[in-house]
């Protein structure tokens, strides 16, 4: 039992499994191939923020902001195709990527060279992004008749049984994982923050490790922006509200460390899909809006109880101590 704790992927998949098959008990149908399918389609986009957030929190800072990158980049793309329906849609999808690529270097750029703490830094963005969007926009909502059909169409493509949203997600799901365990920035981004001090004897500028973090996590915000807009078929400024302490959640239960330097992209996959099971599920099975909300918050609770009990361990111990008595000699 204590090795099965120590891998938190294969307890999250266990406890997936679980709810999965609880749940069919009570609506039956919910274990079917098809509506499983379904309910990862509807988490693709948790995933793809939850990776950036993951990003981020793994240099011990956190992005408080990319809702309101996906709001604003998904307006902005949303508003460009009503206005100019001839333009390509490689180029809306560029153009999303870049904007929130952008928006996340501000925050980075923040972080790194006026070293204001990430949490003050995002949620100062959280609100002027927002505020963008709503002078972007004038108030007003785009909406589905306004855009044109390969926009709203392009996520929806089934390929393999699948809608392209979902293949999309896995792709970006592979990527991160090459990114983060086979290149020097993965490296960098893990050193930084489980131990800043030997990162910093080690070479490692850990202010650009933090700033391209935050410029990755803003440029999956803003493919986020786009997919988002196109599967829901309206652009508003309130689109996806709250929805940046999902992605911090999803990453919490799926064992990424909010002190910095712990976790995996698969903790991160299967937190947004623990809690994709539980927003399709009780609904189902009738449970009401406020029960949802007090289940989702004591599940965030308990898995930050258990992260802070996984990570009480020597070796990482003796490391910060180590490293602290270096810097004050």
């Amino acid at each position: 039992m204590k090795k099965l704790l120590k891998h938190r992927e294969l307890l999250l998949v266990g406890i997936i499994a679980i709810m999965v098959a609880g749940f069919a008990t009570r609506a039956p149908g919910f274990a079917t191939p098809g509506n499983l399918a379904n309910i990862f389609n509807d988490t693709s986009i948790l995933i793809i923020l939850a990776l950036g957030q993951m990003t981020v929190i793994l240099t011990k800072s956190i992005d408080l902001s990319v809702a309101a990158n996906l709001a604003f980049t998904g307006m902005a793309v949303a508003m460009m195709d009503a206005t100019y329906p001839g333009m390509p849609l490689a180029l809306l999808v560029i153009l999303a990527v870049g904007i929130g690529a952008v928006l996340g270097a501000i925050n980075g750029t923040l972080v790194w060279w006026l070293r204001i703490p990430p949490i003050v830094v995002t949620l100062g963005t959280l609100t002027i992004y927002r505020g963008m969007a709503f002078v972007l926009s004038g108030g007003a909502w785009v909406n589905s008749h306004q855009m044109t059909p390969g926009f709203l169409n392009f996520p929806r493509l089934p390929v393999l049984g699948m809608p392209l949203l979902s293949w999309m997600a896995i792709g970006i799901v592979l990527l991160m994982w090459v990114v983060l365990t086979r290149t020097q920035f993965g490296r960098a981004t893990y050193a930084s923050g489980g131990n800043p001090t030997a990162a910093v004897y080690a070479g490692i500028d850990t202010g650009r490790t933090k700033f391209l973090a935050f410029t990755l996590s803003g440029a999956l915000a803003g493919l986020a922006g786009y997919l988002w807009v196109s599967r829901y078929a309206v652009a508003y400024v309130d689109v996806a509200a709250g929805f940046e302490l999902d992605t911090v959640a999803a990453c919490v239960i799926g064992g990424i460390s909010i002190a910095g330097g712990i976790g995996s992209v698969a903790g991160a996959v299967l937190g947004a899909l623990f809690l994709g099971v539980i927003k399709n599920a009780l609904p189902v099975i009738g449970i009401s809006p406020f029960a949802q909300m007090a289940i989702s918050g004591i599940v965030i609770v308990l898995a930050v109880v258990f992260n802070a009990r996984a990570e009480r361990r020597a070796g990482r111990i003796i490391l910060r101590d180590r490293g602290a008595k270096e810097v004050s000699a």
